[in-house]
């Protein structure tokens, strides 16, 4: 495959088949109303990225998205329909397949697709073009609240998504009324644990690879001043 070769999602839905779905697909987060996020009826469906392919680049290549979300990010929702097809999860919101399949080694295959499909949607609403900059006023003054300033709570996340050892995420999350940085491994997600979460930053290495090969930290960086998405983690801070 040469460098103009833009992998399509083969399941991308037009307009009018999003608005037919979007019926019975409206993705509702367990610990709170977050934008973006989904409860689906069945058969679950992958839901349209929040930007062009190419919106994000140069940070994050075209080519990148076309293989996160149009073969990774599909691929769970797939497995997800076969897992779940004809059990008690069929059509459940995402948050409660979740929560109800956490710590389960029985139901592992069945958290890790439900979660992945989640932390996705969530992860592309945590990045919009031309990002970062300074965080809406309630945001960043709940931001300085917790870690004294703006760059020390970016230099948690970047440290968080650099110490996760392996594929995973790095949170700022709401935890008991205060704001923290966490990461999880795999699949997890901070809202099994009562965490709201408020953005994420995923480490999985085919999130960054085709664009920064083993240098995780540039991708990092580059996320945090330029794509990062301050505004739907206050519309998640509520």
């Amino acid at each position: 495959m040469n460098s103009n070769d833009t992998i399509r999602p083969s399941s991308g839905l037009s307009r009018r088949g999003f608005l037919a779905a979007s019926a019975g697909a409206a993705f509702v987060a367990a610990a709170g109303d977050f934008p973006g996020t989904a409860q689906a009826a069945a058969p679950f469906v992958l839901p349209p990225l929040p930007f062009a392919e190419n919106a994000l680049e140069p940070v994050i290549s075209a080519r990148t998205i076309g293989f996160h979300y149009g073969k990774h990010h599909k691929a769970y929702v797939d497995n997800l329909n076969k897992l779940t097809a004809g059990t008690e999860y069929a059509g459940m919101a995402l948050e409660k397949i979740i929560t109800a399949t956490a710590g389960q080694a029985d139901k592992a295959g069945i958290f890790n697709n439900a979660a992945q499909v989640w932390n996705h949607t969530f992860y592309w609403k945590s990045l919009r073009p031309q990002g970062g900059g300074e965080p809406p006023p309630v945001l960043k003054q709940k931001i300085e609240a917790s870690f004294g300033t703006l760059e020390a709570c970016k230099k948690e996340l970047a440290n968080a998504a650099m110490t996760q050892f392996g594929s995973g995420w790095a949170w700022l999350v709401l935890d008991g009324g205060a704001l923290k940085v966490v990461k999880t491994g795999n699949a997890d997600v901070p809202l099994t644990k009562g965490m709201k979460p408020l953005l994420t930053i995923d480490v999985w290495e085919h999130a960054y690879y085709l664009d920064y090969q083993n240098r995780r930290a540039d991708y990092v960086d580059a996320l945090l001043n330029k794509l990062v998405n301050w505004d739907f983690a206050a519309q998640n801070l509520g």
